[in-house]
C-alpha cells in the first residue's frame, strides 16, 4: 500500500507526523477512510477514534474531541480540539472522574459553576462512548 503524509495537532503538540497508509477519521458527517491520493476535502470532526496505520503491523489510535481535517495533495492534517493516544487511557479513571463530575454539577452554586461542570462532565461521556468502555 502507497504511503501519504499525515499530522495530527493539538493545542498541546504535535501528536504525530510521519508516513502512513491509511487513517480513519470521525467526521461529522460520518467515518472516512483517507488513502494516498484521496481527493481534497475538508470536514470538521466529532468525538471519536482515529485509526492511523503506519503499515500493516503498525498500528496506532487516538480519541479526539473534535477538530478539523483537511486532506490536500500533501497529505492529511488533523487540526484537533484534544487528542489523547488509546493507550493512556484507563477505563476505571475515566468512569471515576464522570462520577465526580455529576457530583460537581449537582453542587454547583450558580449557572456558570453548574455549566462548566456540565461541559467536563460531557466532554468525559463523550471519550467514554468513543471508547465504548
Amino acid at each position: 500500500m502507497a504511503d501519504f503524509h499525515f499530522e495530527l495537532v493539538s493545542p498541546e503538540k504535535l501528536m504525530f507526523s510521519g508516513e502512513v497508509q491509511a487513517v480513519v477519521v470521525p467526521g461529522t458527517e460520518g467515518q472516512f477512510t483517507v488513502l494516498k491520493d484521496h481527493a481534497p476535502l475538508m470536514s470538521t470532526l466529532k468525538p471519536g477514534v482515529i485509526d492511523i496505520e503506519e503499515s500493516r503491523t503498525n498500528k496506532l489510535r487516538f480519541f479526539v474531541r473534535g477538530g478539523f481535517a483537511d486532506v490536500s495533495p500533501a497529505g492529511l492534517t488533523i487540526l484537533a480540539e484534544q487528542a489523547i493516544p488509546l493507550d493512556e487511557v484507563d477505563a476505571a479513571k475515566i468512569a471515576s472522574d464522570i462520577k465526580d463530575a455529576e457530583e460537581d454539577v449537582a453542587d454547583a452554586k450558580n449557572d456558570e459553576s453548574r455549566r462548566l461542570a456540565a461541559e467536563k462532565r460531557d466532554q468525559l461521556l463523550e471519550l467514554r462512548d468513543a471508547l465504548k468502555i
